[in-house]
This record gives structure tokens, C-alpha cells and sequence, in this order.
């Protein structure tokens, strides 16, 4: 991250029945936290929720909204169980979709398994914030959260209103 740059500010949510009621440790969240740590983006904000549109929109709104976090990262509920619901939940609360980068985190994650086809992960922008879907297993988050890092300081100078031409 340049240094010109502010360090940008991020929230994850694990989005997880079992993590939620305590039966399951979070893994994917503190791995994500770690990387985006290592990329010198400061991690606000945590959260474990259910696998409930309501309580997955409430997180994300009050962060973008209240917080102004300049990124937040979901992990989980992207697939095509029953109660998978987080793309659902965070195009509720978009004013803008980013295709490229679902399609990018899908395309990449192709060559390694054919469940990646599956995958719903969506990303969008809510005010000045951006909000990225990631599976919820530790390896898929991590995968996909790497396909993604290379553009994010770029996209949130963009949605943040930077004037400057983009290389």
C-alpha cells in the first residue's frame, strides 16, 4: 500500500449458524483478518452472525453506514444450501454491483475445483464502502480474497471519488 495512500479501514463478518451459536469456532474470519494485516489494511471490526438476511444486512449497514468502513469482507453462505443467504442479504443493501470481481474470485478459483462454479459471491459498493462475498471455508476465503486484493486500494479510491485517471 502506498504510503500516500490512508490506511484503509475493513470489517469481516462470518456469516455461520454453528459459529454463531458457539459450536463451531470461526476460522475463516481471523485468517482473512491476518491477511488483510499483512497487506496493511486495519481490521475494525468483527462480527459472527447467523445465517439470517436480516442480521447479515444489520452488520453491513451499520459498518457502511454508521462505521464508514472503506471495506467489508463476508465470509460464508455463498453456496446453494437452503440457508445460504449472504448474497442475497448484501445485494439488499447495494447501490452498485461490481461483476468483475465475483466473476474474477470465480474464474481464478475454476482451476482449482469445479465447486467454484457454484459459488454466488457477489460484490457491490454501499455508499463509500465496498462489500465483498467470500466462502466460508479458510482455503476458499483466502483464495478469493487474494484475487481480489490486487484491485481493492484502486476500487475504494474510486468509490471514495478519486479524480484521478485510472492506469
Amino acid at each position: 500500500m502506498s504510503q500516500s495512500v490512508k490506511m484503509l479501514r475493513a470489517g469481516v463478518v462470518t456469516v455461520s449458524d454453528r459459529s454463531a451459536k458457539g459450536s463451531r469456532g470461526d476460522t475463516s474470519g481471523p485468517e482473512l483478518v491476518s491477511l488483510l494485516q499483512i497487506h496493511g489494511i486495519s481490521v475494525q471490526w468483527t462480527a459472527v452472525v447467523p445465517d439470517e438476511e436480516v442480521e447479515i444486512r444489520k452488520v453491513l449497514t451499520l459498518w457502511a453506514d454508521d462505521y464508514r468502513a472503506d471495506l467489508i469482507l463476508t465470509t460464508g453462505g455463498t453456496g446453494l444450501s437452503p440457508r445460504d443467504v449472504t448474497p442475497e442479504a448484501t445485494t439488499a443493501v447495494l447501490d452498485r454491483l461490481i461483476p468483475g470481481m465475483g466473476e474474477a474470485m470465480r474464474a481464478a478459483s475454476l482451476s482449482k475445483t469445479p465447486h467454484a462454479m457454484i459459488s454466488r459471491a457477489v460484490a457491490g459498493v454501499r455508499g463509500k464502502t465496498l462489500i465483498v462475498n467470500l466462502p466460508g471455508s479458510p482455503k476458499g476465503a483466502l483464495e478469493n480474497l487474494q484475487v481480489v486484493l490486487p484491485a481493492l486500494e484502486h476500487a475504494i479510491a474510486k468509490i471514495q471519488g478519486d479524480p484521478s485517471d485510472c492506469a
